[in-house]
């Protein structure tokens, strides 16, 4: 089955060319001019990834961003005229699992795009061993890839679940920021570190109090540690 694409820009141009080319790589491509459009198609073909420019009429990319995450899990690469780190924190804190700053190479697009196809694809195949992680109230099912606390559902992306279930998986084990990114993202991310910092952020905030099981290593990476009282 085909990897789905929107790719949404408000530069026709732009936006029709990584159409183009995404579409020579045997992807099954949809292609929207604004913020407006590239929700109605969202919803009506829920693709699999988006490519999402910062800045568009009705709708701006962070907008979008923040508004289909909170709907179901999708992989979302945003488009940006601007190099400021800030900009890209903004779109990773929202959701987004990677960037490209314009202008842009063709190749490049093509090549984050089977990266990110690839980390999807892995992170949704089922599990056929029962395996389940029980911290008090918090149940961590890897094999359907369910957080639940108190029997509530815990909405996590992929990635988000990838990086707790690797941490909690090794409890007591410091690993460096470095390593988790082998380990987790794999060697053909092309982002920085800073992307684990930020996904851990998302994943205290998600899992409340049981969000101090992931502890801060100063200087050097993160750990999981067995009970939310623990240094």
């Amino acid at each position: 089955m085909k990897t789905t694409i929107l790719v949404a820009d408000d530069e026709m141009h732009i936006a029709n060319s990584i159409s183009y080319a995404l579409t020579r790589e045997d992807y099954e491509v949809y292609t929207a001019y604004d913020g407006k459009e590239a929700m109605n198609l969202f919803t009506e073909h829920c693709p699999d990834i988006l490519i999402l420019d910062v800045m568009m009429p009705y709708h701006n990319g962070f907008d979008i961003c923040k508004m289909v995450t909170q709907v179901r899990s999708v992989g979302i690469i945003m488009l940006t005229a601007k190099a400021e780190l800030v900009d890209k924190v903004l779109g990773l804190e929202l959701g987004a699992d990677d960037y490209i700053t314009k202008p842009f190479d063709m190749p490049e697009v093509i090549a984050r795009v089977r990266s990110l196809s690839r980390r999807i694809t892995k992170s949704n195949l089922t599990q056929t061993v029962k395996n389940i992680i029980q911290i008090e109230n918090l149940s961590i099912n890897l094999d359907e890839r369910l957080v639940k606390i108190n029997d509530s559902n815990i909405y996590l992306k992929p990635k988000e679940f990838d990086l707790l279930a690797f941490l909690i998986q090794n409890i007591n084990i410091a690993f460096s920021r470095e390593k988790i990114l082998d380990k987790v993202w794999g060697l053909d991310y092309f982002g920085g570190t800073r992307t684990i910092d930020i996904h851990v952020q998302r994943i205290r905030k998600k899992l409340g109090s049981y969000g101090t099981l992931i502890k801060t290593v100063p200087k050097f990476g993160y750990k999981a540690v067995r009970s939310c009282d623990e240094n």
